[in-house]
């Protein structure tokens, strides 16, 4: 097993992956709560897509794990799961089956992408400063997501953001968690990350902040409202409105995976010569996650940035990922302790890996602006879009501008003009 899974070269123990993966199963377990939330206002049946969405996560970081050695959790993203809800079903009119299967369409689209490898190639000529960019970015964007969970930030009309409440109980323990897991990793702690969220949760139940889980076993509810239901509705989503609904799937989810490929390999300090190592198999592991969560009954999934948590904690290779398929496995019969993982708790994790991951922007070259402005612009607007894929895009389209205004057009590669129209056309239709 450490053989397979490089454990040596990448310097991991067992140890260091069971909390690593466990750390990442931990940030990323409210999706079992939230996702049949957010899918339940479409029409679809919680219980199944509970179900739908514990399987698929299993199966995802498996694959991702096994065929790529990652230390990845793959799941339904948290962004394409309320465009599915709230643009398409409930502002387009389309029936959540319908919508459902045009997911499934553009996970074919994603293996068929990715066993070209067409996927890989274009991730492969990012230049180098606009990856690292691509990870401060995803740091900054992740750290205001903990911010905003806590509620230490919040909305404001007149300051668009201000501080919020810190009186308020759920805030202070978030506070709370973050100072002590902080003292922790200052201190040299491997795991500081997770026992901050175990200590968190124990005052937080103590304090009456978070409430107590009501049972210990729950029963697994049954697939068959979802199951399946895909293939009948294949003939109706050859439709103009479907096609654009597809693409947008794929437009985002193709940029959130890259962009979280790239912010892994980098905090996990496996980046090669610009290139990430087995980055087809990691991939196809994810497109195939689409296609197998499509027919569970759930939305597109996408290698999930809370990863970045478990890589904090140790994690560096993909038996981290078997890890975290096993405690979502347990989760099936376990589901009423999960209310314990609130948001208060995961917040202060969002926050120190936001932290960590925004170390990547001193390798870039402020000094010239033809390469300052588009990282600027890539790792700004992820956060102020609330979008990992726009800021990609939008960083993307000033790259070439940049490089052609100092005439140094021959040294951008020929798939980053072509991305270059493709983003603004997409900016143009969306």
């Amino acid at each position: 097993m450490k053989n397979y899974f490089d454990f040596s070269t990448r310097q991991t123990t067992y140890k260091q992956e069971f909390i690593g993966g466990l750390t990442t199963f931990l940030s990323m377990a409210y999706i079992l709560v939230v996702n049949p939330i957010v899918l339940g206002e479409s029409g679809m049946d919680k219980g199944a897509v509970f179900t739908a969405t514990a399987i698929t996560i299993i199966l995802g970081s498996l694959l991702i794990g096994i065929l790529s050695n990652y230390p990845i959790g793959i799941a339904p993203s948290m962004g394409l799961n309320s465009f599915f809800t709230y643009s398409v079903v409930i502002g387009m009119g389309i029936p959540w089956q319908t919508a459902l299967t045009g997911v499934f369409v553009a996970g074919i689209l994603f293996v068929i992408l990715s066993v070209l490898k067409v996927r890989e190639k274009i991730i492969n000529v990012i230049p180098q400063d606009l990856k690292y960019a691509i990870a401060g970015g995803i740091g900054f964007f992740v750290a205001f997501i903990g911010l905003k969970n806590a509620k230490i930030i919040v909305g404001n009309e007149a300051t668009f953001v201000s501080l919020g409440d810190f009186t308020s109980g759920p805030t202070v323990l978030a506070l709370f968690g973050f100072i002590i897991t902080s003292i922790m990793l200052v201190r040299g702690i491997r795991g500081g990350i997770f026992y901050g969220m175990v200590i968190s949760s124990i005052v937080g139940m103590i304090f009456g902040i978070i409430d107590k889980p009501t049972a210990i076993i729950g029963n697994i509810p049954s697939l068959e409202p979802t199951f399946g239901v895909v293939f009948s509705e294949l003939p109706n989503v050859f439709t103009p409105d479907l096609i654009i609904v597809i693409f947008t799937f794929l437009f985002v989810g193709f940029f959130d995976t890259a962009g979280t490929l790239i912010a892994v390999a980098s905090q996990a300090g496996i980046l090669k010569d610009n290139k990430i190592p087995n980055a087809g198999p990691a991939l196809l592991s994810d497109a195939s996650a689409t296609v197998i969560g499509s027919v569970l009954g759930t939305s597109p999934t996408a290698s999930l940035i809370e990863s970045t948590a478990g890589i904090a904690a140790g994690a560096r290779t993909g038996f981290s990922s078997i890890v975290i398929s096993g405690f979502f496995f347990l989760a099936l019969f376990f589901s009423p302790l999960l209310s314990v993982v609130t948001s208060e708790i995961t917040a202060p994790a969002l926050i120190i890996v936001g932290a960590m991951m925004v170390a990547e922007v001193r390798h870039i070259d402020w000094t010239k602006l033809d390469i300052a402005i588009p990282a600027f612009t890539t790792i700004i607007m992820m956060p102020l879009t609330f979008s990992v894929a726009t800021g990609i895009a939008l960083g993307f389209i000033m790259y070439p501008v940049t490089m052609l205004a100092l005439g140094r057009h021959k040294e951008v590669h020929p798939i980053m003009y072509v991305l270059f129209v493709t983003f603004i056309a997409y900016f143009i239709y969306l």
